[in-house]
């Protein structure tokens, strides 16, 4: 885990579910910014040329850690069996969806040292809204 003023990031080492009886390991890496406070970067590494990253509501995480949460392209959920320690995260796109069993250890210490940055609830106070204000207006 790496830890600063800045970023929080934490490799995790998740399984791909291919089916109900195999699975294969893979690793994703996981970063916070506190001056992108709502949400959570998801860097996957899979076996091509270039890493597949996705990027996951901070609260959103959170709440799949209590119950089911999201919809559509991102679904997280508790593994039943699993005495509280794996989730589930399903990832759809155009080209498939991809479904992966993260230990829940792992996203709590996550998101615990994100809430030691930014509280939940305290979020809007990290952003810079006159940079944000200039992005949005610079793109006519």
């Amino acid at each position: 885990m790496k830890k600063s003023l800045k970023t929080v990031e934490r490799q995790v080492a998740v399984q791909l579910v291919v089916s109900h009886a195999h699975s294969l390991p893979m690793c994703v890496r996981l970063r916070y910014e506190p001056t992108d406070p709502y949400v959570v970067h998801a860097v996957f590494f899979v076996d091509c040329d270039e890493p597949v990253e996705w990027v996951l509501g901070r609260d959103l995480l959170a709440d799949g850690l209590k119950g089911s949460a999201g919809y559509a392209d991102v679904r997280i959920w508790s593994a039943a069996g699993q005495r509280d320690q794996s989730m589930y995260i399903a990832l759809g796109a155009s080209a498939g969806t991809a479904l992966l069993e993260v230990p829940v250890r792992d996203i709590t210490s996550f998101l615990e040292d994100t809430e030691t940055l930014v509280p939940r609830g305290a979020e809007s106070g990290h952003i810079d809204w006159d940079a944000e204000l200039a992005h949005i207006l610079s793109r006519g």
